[in-house]
């Protein structure tokens, strides 16, 4: 049956299918859709899956065992046949693994969540291996769509059709199958990705057709605005070296920093923390995480040093190549009160050496000559980089009222040097903001309401693990719904930019040591499942994508779609389509699938009309 993606799909439960069978995309947008099953069967066999992408009735691409779609023209048709590739919605399709959710959620909660005690989860989207997708008997899994609509896709109706085939079984194979290639037995039993045996070359009897469907694809003349807020999810450069086990910065280590950035960008990310020293974030008092600094420091006499910016500048260049457009300066002070300096490696005396730690004091005098000199040189080399605009600073991370003191200590030895300079820090107390100490605040989603009443210029807003009551969250146990709301609620707060402290955070709680997240999802037992990290570090060193991850790029996406409605009318009119009855909040937003899906079909009815008079 044909699911939203909105609805997890849990191997013990009928999932709700889809009312209408139609998806609907503006042109640069990608949209989702999920296929549950059931097995019957005795036993586990696999299944194969075969798409067709038709448009006014033809045939104009196929997906089969291979991810990416393929294309079939007789050589008459190659011109006209290469334009199609170019330009036709791309489907890839991935099959959804269970994940363990140990700690699903904190015991202070409310009810919307889809289950609270501890299990295996539905999360992970993973390439449908050589032998197919897995049909488990008694069980409820799911394959998952995703459709990229490319900017010259042509406008229009067009027709998904899926089949899906139960493959022959290995326990099929006679001795005689085997006698026919000479292949010992032993070869069937430990297959690899470096020895597949394909099945033709076996005579293996062909494969069964479970059954067919289909579904409607409409692609609007208008195009997806790039997002024009800020979308940040903290990268942590470390967890790719500890869990791959390669050498910081390393050929090795950069290929996978430009593999893990790529898919940030593809799902609507376009910020990105620059470890310019090792991120004082969420250490151990007088801990320490892996050293991850881009700039070199080298002590020339008594506060004197020089300064190499070569890594920072190539760290620069990839993430633009990659379609990276804000920068965000990691943390120049100790988290939850600025307390102390960070990690900060140099040479001194002929060996590399801690400089600053947390035995240095965040306002001393030595840190304090330290930072002046380093700040106004990195705002040098980012001006003539060209990115300076672009690049936020921050002071630490998380402080609370009784810090207020110390971090205004912190901000007075280096104010004076970033005047001219974008600063954030995330927070929940306005008084922060009130006595001028935090210019654009990035405050906790359940602590917004002060922030709105007496709004600053520029406000963001962030949730973590403490964010399980009333607003939206992304937490695995949560219903997809509860996670997709999010760009409507940004639209109708008129936030400034979204913040979020794990992309890929792969340690426990304070980083006492690395988790292997395919086993620990809640960073050992700290967190809710799913809050340190929306990527999985995948086997072939790219990472593997989570439905969490799909769901806000498809917020993000809604965000999107609403200022171009807005650019085309008028914001009164986005908020009749998206919030017709005036209920929508931070801590408000509709509690089922459908109604946050609707949201997006009025916004898309309005364009429907609008865009063929605009383009």
């Amino acid at each position: 049956m044909w699911v939203s993606s909105l609805v997890k799909v849990y191997p013990d439960q009928m999932p709700q299918e889809m009312a209408e069978k139609s998806l609907v995309a503006l042109k640069k947008e990608s949209v989702s859709v999920q296929i549950a099953y059931r097995y019957a069967g005795e036993r586990e066999e696999f299944g194969e899956v075969k798409m067709q992408l038709l448009r006014e009735g033809k045939e104009i691409s196929s997906l089969g065992k291979e991810e990416e779609t393929a294309f079939r023209c007789t050589e008459a048709e190659t011109v006209r046949c290469k334009k199609e590739e170019e330009t036709a919605p791309r489907l890839r399709i991935r099959q959804v693994n269970l994940v363990p959710c140990a700690y699903p959620c904190h015991p202070k909660r409310d009810e919307d969540y889809d289950r609270t005690k501890p299990g295996l989860y539905p999360d992970l989207l993973r390439k449908i291996p050589e032998e197919g997708f897995p049909l488990i008997p008694g069980q409820y899994r799911a394959l998952w769509l995703d459709v990229d609509v490319p900017e010259g896709a042509p406008a229009g109706r067009y027709e998904i059709r899926v089949q899906l085939y139960r493959k022959p079984s290995l326990r099929l194979l006679t001795p005689e199958m085997l006698a026919e290639r000479n292949l010992p037995e032993g070869e069937l039993r430990l297959p690899s990705p470096e020895r597949r045996l394909p099945e033709t070359e076996l005579n293996l009897p062909e494969t069964e057709p479970i059954t067919e469907m289909k579904i409607r694809l409409e692609v609007l003349p208008g195009v997806l605005p790039e997002l024009p807020i800020r979308h940040t999810e903290w990268f942590h450069v470390d967890a790719l070296a500890q869990y791959y086990q390669v050498p910081v910065f390393s050929e090795e280590h950069w290929n996978l920093i430009r593999s893990f950035i790529r898919t940030a960008v593809r799902n609507h990310c376009n910020m990105i923390l620059t470890p310019v020293f090792t991120p004082p974030l969420d250490t151990a008092v007088g801990g320490e995480r892996t050293t991850v600094q881009l700039v070199d420091v080298a002590v020339m006499g008594r506060n004197r040093y020089r300064f190499g910016f070569e890594k920072l500048l190539r760290w620069i260049r990839l993430c633009r190549e990659e379609g990276m457009v804000y920068f965000e300066i990691s943390h120049l002070f100790s988290q939850w009160g600025a307390v102390a300096a960070p990690k900060i490696m140099g040479e001194k005396e002929g060996s590399l050496q801690r400089l600053f730690g947390w035995e240095t004091e965040a306002s001393g005098e030595e840190y304090r000559l330290f930072l002046q000199a380093f700040l106004r040189e990195l705002k040098e080399v980012l001006r003539k980089e060209g990115v300076l605009e672009q690049t936020y600073f921050h002071i630490s991370d998380e402080p609370n009222l009784e810090q207020l003191s110390s971090y205004r200590a912190a901000l007075d030895g280096v104010k004076e040097v970033l005047k001219d300079c974008k600063r954030m820090d995330a927070l929940s107390d306005y008084h922060f903001f009130e006595e001028g100490l935090v210019p654009i605040p990035v405050c906790a989603t359940n602590r917004l309401d002060p922030f709105l009443q007496k709004r600053p210029k520029e406000l963001w807003c962030y949730y973590c693990t403490s964010q399980g009551e009333k607003v939206s969250n992304r937490f695995i146990a949560m219903p997809g719904y509860r996670t997709r709301v999010l760009g409507a609620q940004l639209y109708k707060e008129r936030l400034d930019g979204f913040l979020h402290w794990g992309y890929n955070f792969y340690n426990s709680q304070y980083s006492l040591h690395p988790v292997n997240p395919y086993l620990c999802t809640d960073a050992g037992g700290a967190f809710p499942s799913g809050d340190p990290f929306i990527v999985y570090p995948g086997a072939e060193k790219e990472p593997e994508e989570s439905i969490r991850i799909r769901l806000l790029d498809e917020a993000f996406s809604d965000f999107c779609a609403m200022k171009l409605l807005e650019q085309l009318t008028d914001r009164e009119t986005v908020l009749a389509c998206m919030d017709p009855e005036g209920e929508l909040g931070i801590a408000d937003y509709p509690k089922s699938a459908a109604a946050v899906e609707n949201d997006r079909v009025r916004v898309n009815d309005a364009l429907r009309k609008l865009l063929p008079l605009t383009q």
